[in-house]
């Protein structure tokens, strides 16, 4: 993606099936499963670079000592300074020492070795990038079932309406960030659950035990599902929620509709779940066939004793898996995801042949972020698949009519499609000028160019998963390609237009930083049909007060005027260098929202593309998002 998005966060979770001492003796290396989650968030580490945190829980600690711990970062290589930092006590050990020192000796000299660990990683969005953002949060108590340690990737339309929900249970929570509220009211339903098990146990029930031993009951009885239903009731979003509770459980969540992605790996040795499935495979070694996706609505728990339960916790809704997850966010080093990917890109690759008048002679192709390799795979391997089979054709009716020569066959045989990186991204600038002009001209510098690497007249492809701002594009990546000379471009976008706002995952509530909005608003007020932009706006309005279960999407009114190759055309007018810079043209190829439905069909998340949003919030961020607009209001719009 050639305009930087960022809100899909990372989560590891890792779980010791077994004591410290026994990876001591098979590995030697107490830390085994602290060295499992270092390499499991390093691996995911494209989901979050802002910031990182780890918790964790320490079983068997003498009373008076810390069982809950937690370290977080939010300075430059997070991952690498937080497990620096946290077995730097065990660099000075040798190995006999690793395997013979007692564990609770080794506890007490690294506070992050335990048994039960949760890592996180963040992209800084909404809520700052201090260190006081990044997860994993926090919930203390003197009783350790009580102490909650939580981490997400998730974000919520009603985060609003949560926290009052929260001031009319009573409490006095701070801050009304999602996590913050999703914090309070999971520790809510947990201390609910304490008190219900309290009066079935407790004085004054049939069981009337009290003190510790109804604190060890208590512990081991608490139903994580039952808490998660209580406390996810009226969560409206998508969310994938890890937790540790003081006692040693641990759990993992996923929404009902699927929007996050969540996998689990469960051995003799460990309990493990991630956000990315190759990232487990990796990291333990393990079969794909052995690593699972977490069920939606589903909840994965693992008992203080050791025992794992899945079940569910929310009632069941549609399946709405994000496709942004397949087209950009996740790696593509998933087979699936791979195969998708490509797929993508083989269904552009006739229209692309119809531009290029089916000659690829004085076609190069190339592709903008490494994200858009799969797809421009896919549309090589679909283009030379096609001229092979018309090649054939043509001989065959050479021979047939008689009039095939050497030199014919020669040339027919001899079509190649030409393939060059002619745009390499500096991974070393960083766009940290803030100043208008000044950074306009750093981003100009983000992409170096292979010179000579297209010809004069050569019509340049240029293959990007998705153009969401257009702003990279117009400002940086048209101009350097433009040095080039090629006659014309042809940007090529894997993804179909982004066209509505995104509440959950995605940066980009602002309806008006969307190329396809200015674009379609352009064309509106060009052919004297600003009266469509007056009507949406009264309609918005209408339902502003109205629940979100009752709202519409009426900003589809202002698509609806145009087809996707008349959006096309402006989004390329808007992105093309001045005519003093540069004489060739610039055309924009879109995905179609069938061609994203065949290439990933298990995942209909595509409310971004289409408005068809999968709870009723999205409606809401959207009505707020055009009337923000309207406003000249650039404020978040949920």
């Amino acid at each position: 993606m050639s305009d930087a998005l960022t809100h899909e966060c990372g989560i590891a979770l890792v779980r010791l099936r077994k004591p410290l001492s026994w990876f001591q003796e098979q590995y030697g290396d107490p830390a085994w499963g602290l060295r499992k989650l270092y390499l499991l968030m390093e691996k995911q580490h494209n989901r979050g670079q802002d910031g990182a945190g780890v918790a964790s829980v320490r079983f068997d600690m003498p009373p008076g000592e810390s069982f809950l711990q937690r370290e977080r970062c939010a300075k430059r290589n997070p991952i690498e300074r937080l497990f620096d930092d946290a077995l730097a006590p065990l660099r000075g050990l040798s190995d006999e020492a690793l395997r013979t020192t007692p564990e609770l000796e080794l506890k007490r000299r690294t506070p992050l070795l335990g048994e039960v660990l949760l890592g996180h990683l963040r992209y800084g969005t909404f809520g700052g990038r201090a260190v006081a953002a990044c997860h994993p949060f926090l919930r203390r108590s003197i009783i350790a079932s009580r102490n909650l340690a939580l981490a997400g990737n998730f974000n919520l339309t009603n985060s609003p309406e949560l926290f009052e929900l929260l001031v009319e249970y009573g409490l006095t929570p701070v801050g009304g960030s999602d996590t913050g509220v999703v914090l309070e009211k999971i520790g809510y339903a947990l201390d609910c659950e304490h008190d219900h098990l309290i009066a079935t146990m407790g004085p004054g029930s049939f069981a009337q035990l009290d003190g510790r031993a109804l604190a060890r009951e208590v512990s081991a009885h608490l139903d994580l599902a039952r808490i998660l239903r209580r406390a996810a009731e009226k969560f409206d979003g998508g969310y994938v929620l890890a937790g540790l509770v003081g006692n040693g459980d641990s759990f993992i969540c996923r929404d009902p509709a699927g929007i996050r992605p969540a996998y689990t790996l469960i051995t003799d040795e460990v309990v493990a779940a991630a956000s990315e499935r190759p990232a487990l495979a990796a990291v333990f070694d393990a079969d794909i066939s052995g690593i699972e996706p977490l069920e939606p609505g589903h909840v994965l728990c693992v008992k203080r004793d050791g025992s794992v339960h899945c079940g569910r916790f929310a009632d069941a809704q549609p399946l709405r898996q994000c496709s942004f997850e397949r087209i950009y966010f996740s790696r593509g080093n998933d087979h699936e995801i791979y195969e998708e990917r490509k797929s993508l890109g083989r269904n552009l690759a006739p229209r692309i042949l119809e531009r290029l008048g089916g000659s690829v002679d004085k076609a190069v192709f190339s592709f903008i972020p490494n994200t858009a390799e799969s797809a421009y795979l896919g549309i090589l391997q679909e283009t030379e698949r096609i001229m092979r089979e018309r090649g054939a054709d043509e001989l065959c009716r050479l021979v047939i009519e008689g009039t095939a020569t050497p030199e014919r066959i020669r040339a027919l045989m001899d079509v190649r499609v030409r393939a060059e990186k002619v745009a390499h991204k500096d991974q070393r600038l960083r766009t940290f000028i803030t100043h208008d002009a000044a950074r306009r001209d750093l981003v100009s510098h983000i992409y170096d160019i292979t010179r000579g690497s297209v010809r004069p007249g050569d019509t340049l492809i240029a293959v990007d998963d998705s153009i969401v701002r257009g702003t990279t594009l117009r400002e940086s990546i048209i101009t350097i390609l433009s040095k080039l000379n090629p006659a014309r471009i042809i940007v090529v976008s894997s993804a179909p237009p982004i066209l509505y706002p995104d509440c959950y995952g995605i940066d980009m509530s602002q309806l008006g930083r969307f190329i396809a909005f200015e674009a379609a608003i352009n064309l509106l007020r060009a052919r004297g049909l600003a009266a469509v932009i007056e009507e949406v706006e009264s309609l918005c309005l209408g339902q502003e007060s109205l629940p979100p279960e009752s709202m519409k999407n009426h900003v589809r009114l202002i698509y609806d005027q145009f087809s996707q190759d008349e959006l096309s055309n402006e989004i390329a007018r808007l992105i093309a260098p001045p005519v003093d810079q540069w004489t060739g043209t610039v055309e924009v190829i879109y995905q179609t929202v069938d061609g994203l439905r065949r290439a990933m069909p298990d995942h209909t998340g595509d409310w971004y593309f289409t408005g068809d949003y999968p709870t009723p919030g999205g409606l809401r961020v959207l009505n707020r998002a055009f009337l923000n607009w309207c406003r000249r209001n650039d404020s978040r719009a949920y």
